[in-house]
């Protein structure tokens, strides 16, 4: 006899089976204008977010590896569009455009509202920063649950690792540059289990909050 039964909101079982289900995204919703401010303390809210890819390993070599695997065509240069679609391994994956009611981003609840795994997942994250004017000495200060990699312009500028809670500055880059225009900043989040999420922000020269940058999803900014 075939049993099924519904062990939470997140997971279904049947015959020893388990299945994500699709919960809606409470602190996630689709962009409604062209470009953004930071929140009140400079966290970056809009992203686009690629549907997790498998993954397992938490250590320094581990996320490095990953991290540095082709898991689809031109991983670390790709600018992509709400609703582009790539190819990881046998799976096809989805790119999504979602703004943060909150200083984090919620990788949990992304997942979790598209029926798709939370736990031994890697995460790709992209967004374009629209900085007014050159600004130098900048830092990129992140947090994340649990281990991230980050590239600011193609640069890989800062990592943490180990299966660790998401903290406000946790990681803070060696000083860098900010280009007037558009920078691209790019993340690997890699989750063990349970909950994941992360964030980011710019600090200046003297450690503040940078607020005086827009937030987008393409290297045009607002048309």
């Amino acid at each position: 006899m075939r049993t099924l039964c519904l062990l939470s909101p997140l997971l279904v079982c049947a015959a020893g089976i388990q299945i994500v289900a699709q919960v809606p995204a409470a602190t996630l919703s689709k962009p409604k204008t062209a470009e953004a401010a930071p929140g009140e303390d400079g966290f970056i809210q809009r992203w686009l977010l690629l549907e997790p890819i498998g993954a397992n390993g938490l250590t320094d070599n581990a996320v490095q590896a990953l991290v540095r695997k082709e898991h689809f065509p031109n991983q670390f240069t790709t600018i992509p569009r709400d609703g582009d679609r790539v190819q990881a391994g046998d799976a096809e994956l989805t790119w999504h455009a979602e703004d943060t009611s909150n200083y984090n981003v919620n990788l949990f609840h992304f997942a979790r509202s598209l029926g798709k795994k939370t736990s031994d997942v890697l995460f790709w994250a992209v967004t374009v920063v629209h900085s007014p004017k050159q600004m130098d000495g900048v830092r990129l200060a992140i947090g994340s649950n649990a281990a991230s990699v980050w590239w600011v312009n193609g640069q890989e500028v800062i990592g943490i690792y180990g299966d660790r809670q998401t903290v406000i500055d946790d990681g803070v880059s060696k000083r860098l540059q900010l280009e007037k225009g558009p920078n691209i900043v790019r993340a690997a989040i890699v989750n063990g289990g349970g909950a994941t999420d992360f964030c980011a922000r710019f600090l200046d020269a003297n450690d503040k909050p940078i607020k005086a940058i827009k937030v987008s999803l393409s290297e045009a900014g607002a048309r």
